[in-house]
């Protein structure tokens, strides 16, 4: 199993505890906070990158 797929197997397991112990706003409140809050610390060259790959990828 890739490096990636270890973080991702981890973070739906995570994200399953999260669901059953917190209420469910509680849980959408992070699965929506955390990658907004990654985004946002982003520089704004970093953030323009960002956006560059994803449209390249998505013209495919």
């Amino acid at each position: 199993m890739s490096k990636n797929a270890k973080i991702a197997a981890g973070g739906v397991a995570v994200g399953l505890i999260l669901l059953i112990w917190l209420p469910w706003w509680v849980s959408f409140l992070i699965v929506i906070g955390v990658p907004v809050a990654a985004y946002l610390a982003l520089d704004p060259s970093q953030r323009r990158r960002l956006r560059r790959v994803t449209r390249k990828e998505l013209g495919r």
